[in-house]
């Protein structure tokens, strides 16, 4: 069985993200067919990239990029909650993810964006970055209107039709990850 890590791509105060990482879960943990677990990068409090050997080097000088790396390490494939800001993931996404290199290789990524069009502009971002540190990511995504599944911008409640979205994505997650692990048993 695979591992499979919900991140919440947010760690801006007032957050949208934790409400919809913590509902993939939720539908995440009905299932059987892989361990999930939300992983907030928040907890990490990753600055701005410090490390002064580039990541795909290896050799991480500071503890939390150590911390991160080992709790990257631990998973097969990602599920990446993603806000859009200014047609973009978030900042603090995009560092958390540049902070490493080999502990993402050879895995699986899926993703659910929200924002005014959806986290579509997020998200196709993140399919350009996921590519460089040798990501595989699946076709299907869940796309989350700030318009129709927030009240008032703010308040998460999805519409009935994004469950089976969530699901449809989840499935080419665990099909992906599970196969890229082959890859990193070589």
């Amino acid at each position: 069985m695979i591992k499979v890590a919900i991140v919440i791509g947010s760690t801006r105060p007032g957050r949208n993200g934790e409400a919809v990482a913590r509902w993939v879960y939720e539908i995440a943990a009905k299932r059987n067919d892989a361990e999930f677990e939300l992983v907030d990068i928040k907890d990490y409090n990753l600055p701005l990239l410090d490390e002064p050997i580039p990541p795909s080097m290896g050799q991480y000088s500071q503890a939390h990029t150590k911390l991160w790396a080992a709790k990257v390490d631990t998973f097969d494939a990602f599920v990446l909650v993603t806000p859009e800001y200014n047609h973009a993931p978030s900042a603090a996404l995009k560092n958390a993810i540049d902070f490493l290199y080999k502990e993402w290789n050879n895995k699986a990524a899926g993703f659910v964006g929200y924002g005014s069009a959806g986290g579509t502009r997020a998200v196709e971002q993140l399919r350009l970055i996921m590519a460089e540190v040798q990501i595989a990511t699946v076709r299907a995504q869940v796309m989350l209107s700030l318009y129709t599944d927030f009240e008032k911008f703010s308040i998460f409640k999805p519409g009935h039709h994004q469950e089976a979205a969530v699901n449809n994505m989840l499935n080419q997650v665990i099909a992906w990850g599970s196969a890229m692990k082959t890859l990193r048993k070589r």
